[in-house]
């Protein structure tokens, strides 16, 4: 491993752009979302699967990263992948925390918490379980459902997080028609739960 990705001077960026959040509790509001390229954790209705193969891109300084984020005059960045805790992120939260911009992490848990954070949305995946550590301090705990054992499966988890943590069931993109009404019918009988859609797919917008 090359001794930047290492120590996480540098990162493997797939793609960074200026949009609107989709998804969870901070759906609605402006971000800047920073997607990191590699993931083992291999879902198969990922949407974002040419993330999977980190070899694919640059590795890019973390400063220019910053660079792209004060451009955008955001006052959040959203790091995503992939899955982005494969990677140290400790250099590049400590780069955006010192030009005061809030960080949010989108993560499957499946790896080591690197980085200091102002919110951690936790999306737990069945082929690769989150970390304990990780499991008390996530922020936000978002289950995709893709059949109906996976009502079970999120309850599960909402008994190991955190009693602030927010609770979103969100319908794989795929699936949203076949599994809406038994999401809204779960969420009317377990009131705990909210509902987050990918509005950003519905807005063609990234």
């Amino acid at each position: 491993m090359k001794t930047e990705i290492k120590n996480g001077e540098a990162l493997p960026l797939m793609e960074s752009f200026y949009t609107i959040q989709g998804e969870g509790y901070y759906a609605g509001s402006p971000a800047f979302f920073i997607r990191l390229g590699g993931c083992d954790v291999g879902c198969h209705w990922c949407d974002t699967k040419d993330s999977w193969d980190v070899e694919k891109f640059p590795l890019v300084d973390i400063e220019e990263i910053t660079k792209q984020v004060l451009a955008s005059k955001t006052q959040i960045a959203v790091i995503t992948g992939g899955e982005p805790l494969m990677h140290n992120l400790g250099a590049l939260t400590l780069a955006l925390k010192n030009q005061n911009i809030k960080i949010h992490l989108e993560t499957s848990g499946a790896h080591p918490l690197s980085g200091e954070w102002d919110w951690i949305c936790l999306s737990p995946k069945k082929f690769s379980p989150p970390l304990e550590d990780i499991l008390g301090k996530a922020n936000e705990l978002k289950v995709v459902v893709h059949n109906n054992d996976d009502f079970k499966w999120g309850e599960d988890y909402r008994r190991q997080v955190n009693g602030s943590c927010k609770l979103y069931l969100q319908p794989e993109w795929g699936r949203s028609e076949i599994m809406m009404d038994k999401i809204k019918g779960h969420i009317q009988d377990n009131p705990e739960w909210r509902l987050s859609v990918q509005t950003h797919k519905y807005l063609g917008i990234p």
